[in-house]
């Protein structure tokens, strides 16, 4: 996205919608995350994008009303974004906040953990005793699925991913071993199969040649290959293709599914956020927010980001 772009996105107002949207004011303060998430849409790589321009970025915000209404909000499926000073927000995407709720908290976290805590609540149920596996596990919502994971009654969590530093703090986070996806194929293999075997359910952040490797080096190593195996696809980091072997599907019983946009209805994900974020409110989950000004946010959009940490634009 060019600088004139965002110059552009800061200064826009947002005309009133439908009855029952409701307009935020200038005065009243609104937070929204820098996600990957608002990145793809922008640049047109995300799966629902239609490449409608102007686009104003941002997919959702935290925001006060002017009678004085805490609200996190979603939205609309439009080219107008929450990254504006005002903006206009559909009641039915919307959930009222407690009055003392860390507005930059909320916004930071509810994208990154609606994908785990959506997927684990909506997709399967987890078993009584469940094992989890988290394939990408050191970004913001790797991060957070381990600790969701956790906290929905995961017995056991294994999370994998590249950067060391980060795999040394999740199991300060819940989980219970990490596993390296650095070095050769055939060594990362051999450690997701001792590590991850039995596991129930994998939340998979990466796809592409990560989860070629992967997938072979979990069902080969099954203790028992009947156990049913739900590999649930969300994000797409390492790439957006693999190449199935066709002896997979029948060489164990492997359920691939996704979890999202479409995968989810629109009400499903809403009617999950409001116990998600009373959980964030409460302190819950570990996170790390990188507050910005919204004047900052050509600066915000290029700069590098470490894992873990979420840039959260503010008035």
């Amino acid at each position: 996205m060019s600088a004139d772009v965002l110059t552009a996105t800061r200064r826009r107002r947002r005309r009133p919608g439908r009855r029952r949207s409701q307009e935020f004011r200038r005065h009243c303060p609104k937070v929204a995350a820098l996600h990957p998430r608002v990145r793809s849409s922008a640049d047109g790589s995300h799966y629902t994008s239609e490449g409608v321009l102007p686009l104003v970025p941002g997919i959702d915000a935290v925001g006060r009303t002017a009678e004085g209404e805490l609200l996190y909000f979603v939205a609309p499926d439009t080219a107008l974004g929450t990254m504006a000073e005002q903006a206009v927000v559909d009641r039915r995407r919307a959930i009222a906040l407690p009055p003392d709720t860390d507005p930059v908290a909320v916004a930071a976290a509810m994208n990154p953990g609606m994908s785990s805590w959506v997927a684990l609540r909506r997709r399967v149920a987890l078993p009584a005793g469940a094992r989890v596996l988290v394939l990408g596990a050191t970004g913001s919502a790797g991060r957070l699925a381990v600790q969701i994971a956790r906290h929905l009654g995961a017995e056991r969590v294994v999370a994998a991913g590249r950067d060391p530093g980060r795999l040394a703090l999740l199991p300060g986070l819940g989980a219970d071993e990490t596993v390296s996806l650095s070095g050769g194929p055939d060594q990362v293999a051999e450690h997701l199969g001792k590590s991850a075997g039995d596991v129930d359910v994998v939340i998979d952040y990466l796809w592409g040649a990560a989860t070629e490797h992967a997938l072979p080096a979990l069902l080969t190593a099954r203790p028992d290959r009947s156990e049913p195996l739900a590999w649930i696809q969300i994000g797409s980091v390492a790439g957006p293709d693999i190449t199935l072997p066709s002896y997979l599907l029948r060489a164990a019983n492997l359920q691939i599914m996704g979890s999202g946009q479409g995968s989810v209805t629109t009400a499903g994900i809403l009617a999950e956020l409001p116990s998600l974020a009373a959980e964030i409110t409460s302190g819950t989950f570990s996170i790390n927010p990188s507050p910005l000004p919204l004047s900052e946010v050509e600066r915000a959009w290029t700069m590098p980001t470490p894992p873990g940490l979420r840039v959260v634009l503010t008035p």
